[in-house]
């Protein structure tokens, strides 16, 4: 999504993790490490990711330090499993997640400005963020394969900036 003018949007959430609990296989269940912890703010830098998370300045991963999420995919996952309640967006461990923002249908190299109030902060795209089995056991059975085509977009943060839960600017 090239800049196309600004439109409103919201961060629902701002996911960072200290570790990564869902390795090996998803049957042995996750490791007893942190969790990814919500925050109602979160410092970036460029090119190095979201400052407390574990791959901020993780030279394999400068050009997918952040991961870009649209609740409406997990709303739209959850209905059709027919699950009582949408998950928690903690659960897709999704660095940003948004609402209002066709965050699936960014491209690579699409740069995609958030303003939550304390100047924009840039994302280019570089990758669809896929899904792992891990879903399956997170979320609900038959989750991991929902979730194909809609599990966000792994992205480079290209400014410093702040970015908060609540109204976004995004350009």
């Amino acid at each position: 999504m090239a800049a196309r003018g600004a439109l409103t949007g919201q961060v629902v959430a701002l996911h960072v993790a200290a570790a990564h609990a869902c390795e090996g296989r998803p049957a042995d269940g996750p490791r007893p490490d942190p969790e990814p912890v919500s925050r109602d703010c979160v410092a970036v830098r460029a090119g190095l990711g979201l400052v407390g998370d574990r791959y901020f300045n993780h030279p394999a991963h400068r050009l997918s330090a952040v991961t870009v999420f649209a609740v409406e995919s997990l709303e739209e996952v959850a209905a059709g499993l027919g699950l009582p309640t949408t998950p928690s967006p903690l659960l897709v461990r999704r660095n940003i997640v948004l609402r209002g923002v066709d965050v699936d249908g960014l491209a690579r190299h699409d740069v995609v400005s958030l303003d939550t109030g304390d100047g924009p902060v840039r994302f280019e795209a570089h990758r669809p963020a896929n899904p792992c089995a891990w879903m399956d056991v997170l979320i609900a059975p038959g989750a991991f394969r929902a979730m194909r085509g809609r599990g966000g977009v792994r992205c480079v943060p290209l400014d410093d900036g702040v970015l908060r839960v609540g109204p976004v600017a995004v350009a």
